[in-house]
């Protein structure tokens, strides 16, 4: 990072003047939990007896004979309280708003994991809570509506433009700008004005931290090769964050959607249609036209299908620090079905992106070599989009059925 906010020349806070007292209570707050020693260990404490922290590795022996390659390793942050990685940013952002005295918290969700982990946080602490979610995002991850608003959030379908992630975003800076004195924005993703890019990192480099220590455990060595899904970059940030200073291949996987010939897909970085511009108060990789507009994004996860990426990983793109590759809609399921026969693990749609490359390049490499998987998040919040897919008789009858008895 050249200067603060910025790495390379991407990042910035390209915000509204009505927030800038806003972001500067932020950023003080930030840097004073960073400097109290406390601070990480509260912060630990908590995840610890609450989201069940450490989170394990578990090595994959049923894959890692039938694919006959590195040995496999995955991380386990299906197994955080809420069921993905989500929940480690938003305990270290509820710590800060208990700090700055604010009594309300908002926030953005596209597969909803990171809206119920925030609905979770602010009934412990007892904040009121809203969350914001694209119409497409509430219809095709209903589960988690359906928790958010149990532990007593309101969730709020955003109708604008592609009723998805991006328009979630913009309707919660909507909110913020207009109750700033009272509320703050849970961001969900390693994106937007600085300092949240930073800001989430640093709660989700306990991802990395643990699995470097956990490997060193356990083989003695480090893993070749990390892989991630990459959404907005939280889940990819947190594990990678761990081995930046070691030589270790990190791989990003974003989302090939129909293909990347289709157009039909949420690539900014592995793909040519992706291009620098400013957007949600940040610089970056979007996916946009000539004239700046934002396309419509798709993907099977909710979760990647999101037309930005951290400025963080774009700066370590362009220096060739990690690799991106894309995984199809098609190839995730498959991949996602290998790992539950196999292992009798349910990764989450967007986790399996990860997967099917590492899956790809696991036979590639040598018995001596190990790979490390991050499982951001667990696939049961995926059921109704999976079962589809899957085209699951016996789940069109059972959805019949239950449709049925609600209309009769």
């Amino acid at each position: 990072m050249n200067r603060r906010g910025y790495y390379g020349g991407f990042g910035g806070a390209y915000i509204p003047e009505i927030l800038t007292a806003t972001f500067a209570e932020l950023t003080r707050e930030f840097d004073a939990a960073k400097n109290d020693p406390s601070f990480w260990q509260q912060y630990r404490d908590i995840l610890a007896t609450y989201s069940c922290r450490p989170t394990p590795i578990t090595f994959a022996e049923n894959l890692t004979e039938y694919l006959k390659g590195a040995r496999i390793y995955i991380k386990r942050e299906d197994l955080n309280h809420t069921g993905a990685h989500k929940a480690n940013n938003v305990i270290g952002q509820g710590l800060l708003v208990k700090r700055m005295g604010k009594k309300r918290v908002i926030a953005e969700t596209g597969a909803g994991q990171h809206g119920v982990a925030t609905a979770t946080m602010a009934a412990k602490f007892g904040f009121d809570c809203t969350i914001y979610m694209g119409e497409v995002d509430v219809e095709r991850q209903r589960p988690n509506v359906f928790w958010m608003e149990r532990l007593g959030a309101e969730v709020v379908p955003v109708t604008d433009g592609t009723r998805l992630l991006k328009d979630a975003i913009n309707q919660a800076f909507r909110d913020w700008v207009t109750n700033m004195d009272t509320t703050h924005y849970v961001l969900g993703t390693a994106c937007g004005p600085h300092p949240f890019p930073e800001m989430v990192t640093y709660f989700q480099s306990i991802i990395g931290r643990e699995a470097r220590k956990q490997l060193m455990e356990t083989e003695g060595r480090l893993p070749s090769r990390v892989y991630a899904c990459v959404g907005g970059g939280s889940n990819a940030m947190g594990i990678f964050s761990g081995f930046f200073a070691d030589p270790v291949q990190l791989v990003g996987v974003e989302a090939g959607g129909q293909g990347l010939e289709t157009g039909r897909h949420a690539s900014r970085l592995a793909s040519s249609d992706g291009s620098v511009g400013i957007a949600q108060g940040y610089k970056t990789y979007f996916l946009q036209n000539a004239d700046g507009q934002m396309k419509e994004t798709h993907s099977v996860a909710a979760g990647l299908d999101y037309v930005g990426v951290s400025p963080i990983l774009a700066q370590l793109k362009e220096s060739g620090r990690v690799r991106f590759e894309t995984a199809t809609d098609v190839e995730v399921l498959d991949a996602l079905s290998l790992t539950m026969k196999k292992e009798g693990l349910i990764p989450a749609l967007e986790s399996s992106h990860a997967f099917v490359q590492a899956f790809k390049e696991a036979p590639t490499l040598s018995r001596n070599d190990i790979i490390l998987i991050n499982q951001s998040g667990r696939g049961d919040k995926d059921i109704f989009t999976i079962a589809d897919a899957f085209s699951d008789p016996s789940w069109k009858k059972f959805i019949s059925k239950k449709a049925t008895k609600y209309h009769a």
